[in-house]
């Protein structure tokens, strides 16, 4: 069998016919395994960027606090998909580079919010809007249309993932 399983002799039966095998599929498939190893690297480098004992892992949970701001771990965990004990190791290795910090939650005294600390939020957007440069940079011979189309393409792509 050929690597990823698409040896034509040994295909599902519940996947014939069902249209993957047609080529925008396999060339969707293709340029997502692309994009994803290179987002792997760059969320490496954005990692080390904001610091450089940062966890590649850590920086989209930074992300998330930047945008949504204050929230509990247990939000935290469930956007990221880790469990409660791995966003608490995350969470206390964060704090202990002075990239967030815990206050208790006003609305239930037993929980605690998990906020960015000013150097944490300074040092995220630093970072972020170095990436959105880079982004600007690359794809500086599109059409502005086709940047905002791609971005809409790609947030129905996610939330059809979400389903």
């Amino acid at each position: 069998m050929h690597e990823g399983g698409n040896d034509a002799g040994h295909r599902d039966a519940g996947l014939a016919g069902s249209g993957v095998d047609q080529p925008a599929f396999l060339a969707l498939e293709r340029e997502l395994t692309v994009l994803l190893r290179r987002a792997r690297a760059s969320q490496g480098e954005m990692a080390r960027e904001v610091h450089p004992d940062l966890e590649s892992s850590a920086y989209g949970l930074l992300v998330r606090l930047d945008e949504c701001g204050k929230q509990r771990a247990t939000e935290l965990a469930a956007y990221i998909g880790v469990g409660k004990a791995t966003m608490s190791r995350q969470l206390r290795a964060l704090e202990e580079l002075g990239l967030v910090a815990r206050e208790p939650d006003p609305a239930d005294g037993r929980a605690w919010l998990v906020a960015l600390t000013q150097e944490g939020h300074d040092r995220v957007r630093r970072v972020r809007e170095a990436r959105r440069a880079r982004y600007a940079g690359r794809l500086a011979d599109w059409d502005s249309h086709e940047v905002t189309e791609l971005a809409r393409l790609l947030n129905q792509l996610n939330r059809g993932m979400e389903k």
